[in-house]
C-alpha cells in the first residue's frame, strides 16, 4: 500500500511558477510508475505527465512547461509548473502504480493510488 500526498499548490498570476510535491509513504516510491493528472471544473480528469524510473512523459498541452522529476531519497515526486496560464488552473493530482511494461500510463484508470489533490488557480 502507497499513501500519496500532494503540497504546493495555490495562486498565482499569470506567467508565474510553482512546484507541486508529491510525497510517499509505506513503500519505497522509487520503482512506482507516478503520473501527475489535474481536474478543472466540469471537465474530466487530464494527464499532464508521469515518470518512470527517471525518464519522462508530459502532455503536448504542457510539454515545454512543466516538467515532472523525482528524488527517491526523499520519496518524492515533483511537478515543475511554469509559464502558467488560466486554462491550467485545475485540482491537481498524483497518482502511482507498480510498473508493468515499458510504455507510460496515461490513463487515471491505470493506476492504483491517489492523493486527495491539491488546487492551482492561475489569474489572468
Amino acid at each position: 500500500q502507497v499513501q500519496l500526498v500532494e503540497s504546493g499548490g495555490g495562486l498565482v498570476q499569470a506567467g508565474g511558477s510553482l512546484r507541486l510535491a508529491c510525497a510517499a509513504s509505506g513503500r519505497t516510491f522509487g520503482n512506482y510508475d507516478v503520473g501527475w493528472f489535474r481536474q478543472a471544473p466540469g471537465k474530466e480528469r487530464e494527464f499532464v505527465g508521469a515518470i518512470k524510473r527517471s525518464s519522462t512523459y508530459h502532455a503536448d498541452s504542457v510539454k515545454g512547461r512543466f516538467t515532472v522529476s523525482r528524488d527517491n531519497a526523499k520519496n518524492t515526486v515533483y511537478l515543475q509548473m511554469n509559464s502558467l496560464k488560466h486554462e491550467d488552473t485545475a485540482i491537481y493530482y498524483c497518482a502511482a502504480r507498480t510498473p508493468i511494461g515499458i510504455y507510460y500510463r496515461t490513463a487515471p484508470s491505470e493506476y492504483d493510488y491517489w492523493g486527495q489533490g491539491t488546487q492551482v488557480t492561475v489569474s489572468s
